[in-house]
């Protein structure tokens, strides 16, 4: 069946999600606040706990990514991000999420070629241009720092 022009349009336009920006900023603004509160909670709690500073940011972190990465592997953390989408993929519980989701996808395929091959497929280029950009702001900063610019 060949479709018209006006046929086309209808359908594209059937088919084509509708994003309400003003609603999705607002829950990703809720989530993203809602886990920097739990985050700061946490850290509170640990810090009340007897944990130095230094590690009740690590113990935090560590919790966070474990959350993420369980929440992945228990099929919630892709309806969440649905839901709430940057407000939840943007703190280090969507890093976590972009480690183990492509390493639950590929799993069948084997510990090696499955899993080993396929886990850095998302958080890899982020990874790799978070160095490269940290790298470059520094030589920007050393070259600063030489010509007198920026102080050291």
């Amino acid at each position: 069946m060949e479709l018209n022009r006006d046929q086309y349009e209808t359908y594209v336009k059937e088919a084509t999600p509708v994003h309400r920006s003003g609603k999705n900023v607002l829950l990703a603004f809720l989530a993203g606040g809602a886990l920097c509160t739990a985050a700061q909670a946490l850290s509170g709690a640990l810090l009340a706990g007897g944990c130095g500073k230094e590690e009740a940011g690590i113990w935090t972190l560590l919790i966070f990514i474990f959350a993420g990465a369980l929440l992945t592997g228990l099929n919630v953390f892709q309806k969440l991000a649905r839901i709430f989408g940057a407000g939840v993929l943007v703190p280090i519980t969507g890093f976590a999420n972009s480690v183990a989701a492509p390493a639950l996808e590929y799993r069948a395929e084997g510990e090696i070629f499955g899993i080993g091959c396929k886990i850095f497929t998302i958080s890899g280029p982020v990874i790799l241009y978070g160095i490269l950009s940290s790298w470059i702001l520094g030589m920007v900063y050393w070259i600063g720092q030489l010509a007198g610019i920026m102080a050291g």
